[in-house]
């Protein structure tokens, strides 16, 4: 089965209408957390700030939320973004290449998802190109990870448009926290990786950290008939992080710089490179309000020869406040973003893909407020609102209420009610193509796919070692994506012919069995109920909409076995794929570390070691799918080390 070029891809799925479907923190909040060594009490007391865009207890969060943290990131041995996202029990994480992901929360998963919004300090890394993210341009060093928020539910209402079905929020450390030298080396049967890190201080209140790290994928995994798939990748990536932390001041500068190139089946290699800066400050009012305004400025660029080509420059400002009013909490703000996107394509004969205009400058500005209050002791509610002025919609507005009950044991009982928006993208609205003399696809009026969703939550420590998480969810989607024909024929264009519900039960649960060992485990089951609209012709079918198995189940064990050695295991269970098809699959990851002291460790670990070689997101070419096919991952082992000076 020949792969099709990315770009290609991009074209060839437009054509047929084959497409899926910073946080404000004190001082106390930044300081260092010794993970490992807390107790299931102390780790739902670690401070989030997803959720209301405040610091506050994991346990007082009334929202379906999973933290990631900086300790479950090394242990676990994943040397990705993507791959430290499967640590989250509430995604939908499938590999579809070496580099290339489809990574979505309830329902509507692809190579393009387009119902997730992910920040890294702040920095949203979604593309206009599609709405969705480009996984194989985000590289954040585990070394330099405090913690990974994942917020299930719309957070229109304090993140803006895209945040349909979900939030992740990636928080770095404080360069005051990675002080020293570091070094990072390993080599698999998979991949080569290093790091050189070095963190020093200027003054006693400005510190700063540099980096540069580095991998090299190989040609390790196959197609589905058994040919090598050639989607190897190699890239580096160098930057920085400046901190001044005065008494009622924070200023933070960082920014990164990166080039690669990723191996085509059949076609030239893609390069990639881009750079991005970020500036923020944080001001302490008094000690019940504070002020927040950062800026930054990103900059991509993928070039497929001979194919076509992608930049993309982003500036965004934002500033909010967060004051106390009584018994209020209020955070209110706001931010202005300019998009600048090119995107030149050579034509040919047989392709003919353009976006007219080739280039487009989209700018959109929002303002947004949310209180927080006291019904009585124990109730508690959330409500609040963002306008949104979008580039092709205009005017939208995400409102979002949330009421939290704490029983007379601790526990947390919550519910809410959101709406949230995905606004059309390029691929959307901009995409036209010729087949010969016939134009089959134009530009259309596509609007916002909108949701309705509604929630109810319960959050326990039942025992001094266990604790655990349960959400339920009823999501509306009165416009999702469509297909329609132009007077029954071509061109054809993308409109709002489809709606439906989905529903779905999400948990978590954390047992101490030890002081030596700890298990966590997690699973989502969903269930997708939609249609087209009447007199709609349905053309794509309902795989437009997105590829999503019904459930899927992980369990984690993390051992201490003796002071030196820790063995962690990662099993995972995940359904059946419909389109592109993949069998239900299960699988294990392993690694086991020696750190005879703090500043030295020696690690192996393996990945999907129940099978030589397996598929996560199909192996064949299907309407639902963007850029390359699927491929079968290769089982892989890693060795690596880890110094400090």
């Amino acid at each position: 089965m020949r792969s099709r070029p990315y770009w290609a891809s991009c074209g060839l799925f437009a054509a047929t209408i084959l497409l899926s479907g910073g946080p404000l923190l004190t001082t106390a909040a930044r300081a260092s957390l010794d993970l490992r060594d807390m107790s299931i009490e102390e780790l739902g007391q670690i401070q989030v700030t997803s959720v209301s865009k405040s610091a506050q207890p994991l346990s007082t969060a009334p929202a379906a939320i999973y933290v990631i943290t900086h300790d479950d990131i090394v242990r676990s041995g994943a040397t990705s973004f993507p791959e430290m996202l499967r640590l989250a029990p509430n995604l939908q994480v499938a590999q579809i290449t070496a580099s290339r992901y489809a990574i979505s929360a309830r329902g509507f998963n692809g190579g393009a998802a387009d119902k997730l919004l992910v920040l890294v300090d702040g920095r949203s890394i979604y593309t206009p190109f599609s709405s969705s993210v480009n996984w194989d341009l985000q590289e954040v060093p585990a070394e330099n990870i405090e913690r990974i928020e994942v917020v299930n539910g719309p957070g229109g209402t304090l993140w803006g448009a895209n945040a349909v079905n979900g939030v992740i929020n990636v928080i770095t450390r404080a360069s005051g926290e990675t002080q020293g030298f570091t070094a990072e080396l390993g080599a698999g049967s998979a991949e080569v990786r290093g790091l050189l890190q070095y963190g020093g201080k200027i003054t006693d209140t400005l510190t700063y950290r540099v980096y540069v790290d580095g991998f090299k994928h190989g040609d390790e995994n196959i197609t589905g008939t058994g040919a090598n798939a050639r989607d190897g990748w190699h890239k580096v990536q160098g930057g920085f992080r400046l901190d001044w932390d005065a008494a009622d001041d924070l200023i933070t500068v960082q920014g990164d710089i990166y080039d690669g190139s990723e191996h085509q089946l059949d076609s030239r290699n893609i390069a990639i490179s881009g750079h991005n800066l970020i500036a923020r400050w944080t001001h302490a009012l008094n000690s019940r309000s504070s002020l927040q305004v950062q800026a930054y400025y990103d900059h991509i660029d993928l070039f497929a020869p001979d194919e076509a080509r992608n930049r993309l420059d982003t500036f965004d400002i934002q500033a909010q406040h967060n004051f106390s009013l009584g018994d209020h909490e209020i955070v209110w703000g706001g931010g202005y973003r300019t998009m600048s996107d090119e995107f030149p394509t050579v034509l040919s004969e047989t392709q003919q893909v353009q976006f007219v205009p080739e280039s487009r400058t989209l700018s959109l500005w929002n303002l947004f407020l949310q209180d927080s209050f006291s019904v009585t002791d124990n109730l508690k509610l959330i409500v609040g609102a963002k306008i949104e002025d979008e580039p092709y919609t205009g005017i939208e507005i995400m409102p979002n209420a949330r009421l939290s009950f704490t029983l007379r044991d601790g526990s947390l009982l919550w519910a809410a009610a959101s709406r949230a928006v995905r606004v059309p993208s390029r691929l959307d609205r901009d995409v036209t193509q010729r087949t010969g003399p016939i134009l089959t696809l134009t530009g259309g009026n596509m609007q916002a796919v909108k949701v309705t969703a509604y929630e109810i939550g319960y959050r326990a420590q039942p025992l001094a070692d266990l604790s655990f998480s349960l959400a339920a969810f009823y999501n509306v989607y009165p416009n999702l994506r469509s297909a329609e024909p132009t007077n029954n024929n071509f061109p054809l264009f993308f409109g709002n012919g489809m709606k439906g519900e989905t529903y779905g039960i999400e948990f978590w649960a954390n047992y101490q069995v030890s002081s030596w060992w700890r298990l966590a485990a997690g699973g989502n089951w969903i269930e997708q109920d939609l249609r087209f609209k009447p007199g709609n012709l349905g053309i794509g079918g309902l795989q437009i909409a997105g590829n999503d198995p019904k459930y899927q189940f992980s369990l984690r064990s993390m051992m201490d076995l003796g002071r030196d050695v820790g063995l962690d295991l990662q099993l995972r269970r995940v359904g059946s794929l419909p389109a592109p098809p993949s069998p239900a699959y299960t699988e294990l990851g392993a690694r086991i570390a020696w750190s005879p002291s703090k500043k030295f460790e020696i690690s192996l670990t393996g990945t999907n070691l129940l099978h030589k070689y397996h598929a996560e997101f199909g192996t064949i070419a299907n309407t639902l799918q963007v850029g390359p096919v699927g491929i079968r991952a290769k089982r892989s082992v890693f060795l690596a080390t880890r110094w400090e000076l």
